[in-house]
């Protein structure tokens, strides 16, 4: 199980990518997801709950994530999210 220390990113802007921020949220808060996607209307479902999973399969329960999507696979999406974490996770932030 992962602990969020501080704010973490991964991820860039460009084509077929996501940008990811996420930080501690209060315990019992939940996981709260901010979605900006130019394909919100026919993806933003599936963005979300593979978020959802992937932070939950890592063990994190309480979190603000902040993602802007520009057209990533969930592969990618995963890939950044853990990343985020990751750096969440460590001494370093950023």
């Amino acid at each position: 199980m992962q602990k969020l220390l501080q704010p973490g990113q991964a991820g860039t802007v460009e084509s077929n990518d996501i940008i990811i921020t996420i930080a501690p949220a209060n315990p019992g808060a939940g996981i709260i997801i901010e979605l900006n996607s130019p394909v919100i209307k026919q993806y933003g479902l599936r963005i979300t709950q593979v978020i959802q999973e992937a932070l939950v399969s890592q063990g994190i329960t309480d979190a603000q994530v902040h993602a802007n999507d520009k057209g990533a696979l969930d592969c990618t999406i995963r890939a950044r999210l853990q990343t985020a974490v990751q750096r969440a996770s460590a001494k370093g932030g950023i």
